[in-house]
C-alpha cells in the first residue's frame, strides 16, 4: 500500500470527480490546471499503483495507450467514446455468460476477462458528421 502523500490525494480526488476515462498525461494536466504541483511520473506511477490495487479501472486504446477512470463497483464493462472519452458503465449479464459459457466448453476455470465497446457518442457524431451519425 503507498502512502498517502498530498500528490496522491491529489490525483485520487481529481480521479473521484472525473467520470470519464483520462490518460496520465490528461490527468496531469488537469491537476496543473488546478494549481497543483505534480509530476508526471507521480501520475504514471500512482495511476499504476492504484490500477493493481484495482482502485482504478484500465482501459487500452488502440494506440496501446491507458486510460484511467475511478469505478466504484464491482466486475462491469464500458461503453466509451473514441472522440471525447465519455463513458457509460454496463453491466453486461450476455457478456458474462458467454464468458462462463465458453470456460466451461474449454475446462477452464477462474476464468477472468474485459469487454470494453469503442464508438461515438451522439455529441461528438453530430460535431464529426454535421448531424448525422457516419454509418
Amino acid at each position: 500500500m503507498q502512502r498517502m502523500t498530498r500528490q496522491r490525494t491529489a490525483l485520487a480526488d481529481l480521479l473521484d470527480g472525473t467520470p470519464d476515462f483520462r490518460s496520465a498525461q490528461q490527468l496531469h494536466q488537469m491537476l496543473k490546471d488546478a494549481g497543483q504541483n505534480v509530476g508526471l511520473a507521480t501520475v504514471y506511477r500512482t495511476v499504476q499503483a492504484m490500477a493493481e490495487a484495482g482502485d482504478v479501472d484500465v482501459l487500452r486504446i488502440e494506440d496501446g495507450e491507458a486510460l484511467y477512470r475511478r469505478c466504484a463497483r464491482g466486475h462491469h464493462h464500458h461503453l466509451v467514446c473514441r472522440e471525447c472519452g465519455k463513458t457509460v458503465e454496463l453491466a453486461g449479464e450476455a457478456v458474462e455468460r458467454w464468458a462462463s459459457r465458453i470456460a466451461h466448453e474449454h475446462d477452464f476455470v477462474d476464468v477472468d476477462h474485459t469487454a470494453e465497446l469503442v464508438g461515438t457518442c451522439r455529441e461528438c457524431a453530430t460535431r464529426i458528421y454535421g448531424g448525422g451519425t457516419g454509418a
